[in-house]
């Protein structure tokens, strides 16, 4: 790298810390003269960054916010928290930021110099996060692989553990990663099947890139969303549920993990009305079992059995407890 190379991005870390620089400090700190200070700074303002200057004894140079995103300089310490920070986004399925978590830590992730590769692992590795919802987590690393495979239009191998047990190994040319609700899933043309596939993110191990490129394929869809969704939907029956929830909306469409569920309107400051979205009749009574206040089922009435038939279970298993606990005690007194 050319000295005035380095000294222009050494100048630029400095004016990405969040002050204004009086020209003579900046002169002092990158040992040049006020001068090549100035036509550094014009250099900077031709790359397209927005250096402001301002007059006076305490004016200076700062940079301000432009119309595009410039690259960043950070240091050790910084990076390292953007990576965890984003590894516990990509991980835990922050509603709206998963996808664009995952593209920037994959982003991130390749231009890290090993060492601070080997402290953003260990730091995952001696953390224990407390999952915020009621879904699946999934391995940020194995997230990331997949983006990197995906942007390089690269072959995949992993294993694979179906729903209902058995597990194999994949071969397959990955297409988009889709998030939904609290759950990832891989959307991609699987080469020993010679069709095209869903597979949840949760249940695959092992991800790695063989190298080989692939030219993109077409996918029967519109878009990777909208293959995920009529895919689901018509695996399994699926049931839309109405019900009438006694808490403010806001703390429903919350708990509810947001959008994705479903829609959330106020009936007052205290009760609100869930339109769901597609689910299978297990799911949907779990969410409304989880949300911890009182509600009505007003369709479909499958959900509306499901649930009394799901109470009675759970009485009998609490009416059993309770027995056995009085049995007990009974027993000690006879002592």
């Amino acid at each position: 790298m050319s000295e005035t190379s380095a000294r222009l991005l050494n100048l630029l870390s400095l004016l990405q810390t969040p002050r204004e620089w009086p020209g003579s400090e900046l002169a002092r700190r990158l040992s040049v003269t006020s001068r090549t200070i100035r036509r550094d700074i014009e250099r900077l303002r031709e790359l397209g960054y927005p250096v402001h200057a301002t007059m006076g004894a305490e004016g200076g140079y700062r940079l301000a916010a432009g119309t595009a995103m410039p690259p960043l300089l950070l240091d050790d310490d910084e990076a390292v928290a953007i990576a965890v920070g984003l590894r516990s986004a990509a991980g835990h399925t922050v509603e709206g930021i998963e996808e664009a978590s995952v593209r920037a830590l994959a982003k991130l992730e390749q231009v890290l110099p090993a060492r601070l590769r080997r402290r953003v692992g260990t730091l995952g590795t001696a953390t224990v996060p407390l999952p915020a919802g009621d879904g699946p987590t999934v391995d940020p690393e194995h997230l990331t692989v997949l983006a990197a495979a995906i942007t390089n239009h690269e072959r995949l191998r992993f294993h694979y553990r179906a729903g209902t047990g058995p597990r194999s190994k994949r071969l397959v040319e990955p297409h988009r990663l889709v998030a939904s609700g609290r759950r990832w899933y891989l959307v991609a043309y699987d080469n020993d099947r010679e069709d095209w596939r869903i597979f949840r993110v949760d249940r695959l191990s092992e991800p790695f890139p063989t190298g080989v490129r692939t030219a993109p394929r077409e996918l029967p869809a519109a878009d990777a969303g909208a293959y995920v969704r009529e895919r689901m939907q018509g695996m399994s029956a699926s049931h839309r549920a109405v019900a009438t929830v006694r808490a403010p909306a806001a703390e429903v469409a919350g708990r509810l993990g947001g959008p994705a569920a479903g829609e959330v309107v106020a009936l007052d400051e205290a009760s609100c009305r869930w339109h769901s979205t597609p689910d299978s009749l297990e799911w949907l009574a779990l969410r409304l079992a989880m949300l911890g206040h009182e509600f009505t089922v007003h369709e479909p009435p499958e959900l509306a059995a499901y649930l009394r038939e799901m109470g009675g279970r759970a009485g009998r298993a609490g009416a059993a407890l309770c027995g056995g606990e009085e049995g007990a005690e009974e027993g000690e007194r006879g002592r």
